[in-house]
């Protein structure tokens, strides 16, 4: 077996050996690994610009037209966790297409250049023990570092890098693919490269931090320091301190001198959270950074000049704030050079079930749980309630629902009370309690059919019930079994 793999990592070193055109690289490497035993290998590209991952290249009958959005799927989830995934029976996940194989296992690795995560390499392998497929996994790593250079240039020519952990090139780890999102990421692509100073707009828990990390990584100052300061945990009496230093005496206490967040970000990106919070004082001082890149420390005379990139971001109404005379519109205009708003969680329905997704894998790898999907229940109260935490809220609950789920499914109950009442969600029920239980039992049985790809009989046992009592019940709701068997 050893002397197979060798012979496997031989022929793909071989291959691979230079880097080179993708095209003519992709299919003898797909070959070398289909003769080393991998059946219907393919290389999966990310695209940072539509946030999917897509075939590029396959050996097989894979479907070359077949993307995925980040974080949908098993290939869209390890782009995004940029964590390897084995499949250890095609056929027990009903998001797989067993081609004509249920038996088999499927292996996902990333493909990663440089902590970048540039796409997913796919295969196949004949059913095994748990020890035979970790080192399928393991040569398949090995084969995955071998492509990267070639995969890495493709990336340069379409400018579709994934950074780490899923991160789309100088994106951040960010989830979604609703329209709201494609137009953040295409903002945080145009800006990224140079030093304007970008203002982040949007609710509490939309993930401006993400967003202003995103910026800075795909910044020529990437490498340098990045400093972070939160104006609302700071009060007033310490703040200016706190961004722009202090001389020894300058105040009790001030045993000695101290450099500011301005002089340690000097070269590199200061991130600037709840800008609104800031006093007119300390805004009268920021203005000048901004205009001069100059500044004295508290207590002291002499001009420090910085060389700094500031990313600002607020969750309050600066407009309204300078009609009332508690923000400076001089200092606004400063800051608002490039502004990005970001979406509320409310308006981008389409990512509520890909970051819970996300969220769910997290919170697995965190807490050592195993929770593979989440019922048809759970996500219709996912996409029904209104998130007004928007994506923190979110993060929050499924992490919750993980930490209680008993099995490998995470159901309605497993989610907390405010998701499931009604009120919470505009969404009163008139019916009584039969009406009620109905549904419930409606829910279930799809649920169970849904895992069972169509089988009466293994959903009637997924259930605890007998086939007559499960033909019954499929008869009483008027569900059509057959709908949830894999198309052939």
């Amino acid at each position: 077996m050893a002397d197979a793999s060798l012979r496997v990592l031989r022929d793909l070193a071989d291959v691979t050996s230079g880097g080179g055109d993708l095209d003519k690289v992709a299919p003898r490497f797909l070959e070398a690994l289909s003769d080393g035993g991998f059946a219907r290998p393919c290389l999966m590209l990310a695209d940072a610009v539509r946030m999917e991952v897509a075939v590029v290249a396959s050996h097989g009958p894979t479907d070359r037209r077949a993307r995925l959005a980040f974080g949908e799927g098993v290939a869209g989830r390890v782009a995004v966790s940029d964590a390897p995934t084995i499949i250890p029976r095609i056929g027990d996940d009903s998001r797989l297409d067993p081609g004509g194989r249920p038996d088999r296992a499927r292996i996902f690795v990333p493909v990663r250049w440089r902590r970048r995560v540039l796409g997913v390499l796919v295969a196949d392998r004949d059913p095994a023990p748990p020890a035979s497929l970790a080192s399928a996994q393991a040569l398949l790593q090995v084969a995955a570092a071998l492509v990267a250079p070639a995969m890495a240039e493709r990336v340069a020519a379409k400018g579709a890098a994934v950074g780490r952990s899923g991160s789309a090139a100088g994106v951040g780890p960010m989830v979604g693919s609703s329209k709201g999102m494609r137009r953040v990421v295409g903002l945080v692509e145009q800006v990224g490269p140079s030093d304007t100073t970008v203002l982040l707009r949007g609710e509490s828990g939309t993930g401006k931090e993400l967003v202003a990390d995103a910026v800075q990584r795909a910044s020529g100052r990437s490498r340098a320091p990045f400093i972070k300061v939160n104006c609302a945990a700071l009060p007033d009496t310490i703040i200016e301190s706190e961004l722009f230093g202090h001389e020894r005496g300058a105040f009790t206490g001030a045993v000695q001198q101290r450099k500011g967040r301005f002089e340690l970000a000097h070269g590199g990106t200061l991130f600037l959270d709840e800008i609104g919070d800031l006093s007119a004082q300390t805004q009268i001082k920021l203005l000048r950074v901004l205009q001069q890149r100059t500044f004295e420390r508290v207590g002291g005379n002499r001009t420090v000049s910085v060389d700094v990139r500031v990313i600002a971001a607020t969750s309050r109404d600066l407009e309204a704030m300078m009609a009332e005379g508690t923000f400076r519109a001089d200092l606004y205009y400063r800051l608002n050079v490039f502004p990005i708003h970001l979406p509320p969680l409310r308006e981008r329905k389409a990512d509520i079930l890909l970051l819970a997704d996300h969220f769910v894998e997290r919170f697995n790898r965190r807490h050592g749980r195993a929770v593979r999907r989440i019922s048809t229940g759970a996500i219709d109260l996912l996409v029904a309630y209104h998130w007004p935490g928007n994506v923190r809220e979110l993060e929050n609950n499924i992490e919750r629902a993980v930490l209680v789920a008993q099995d490998d499914v995470l159901h309605g109950h497993h989610l907390p009370p405010t998701l499931q009442t009604a009120e919470s969600s505009g969404t009163v029920s008139e019916e009584g309690l039969a009406a009620q239980l109905d549904a419930l039992e409606h829910d279930l049985i799809v649920d169970a059919l849904k895992s069972a790809r169509g089988n009466m009989a293994r959903a009637a046992r997924r259930l605890g019930i007998t086939e007559r009592i499960m033909g019954l019940r499929v008869r009483k709701h008027r569900i059509e079994a057959r709908r949830f068997k894999p198309r052939r």
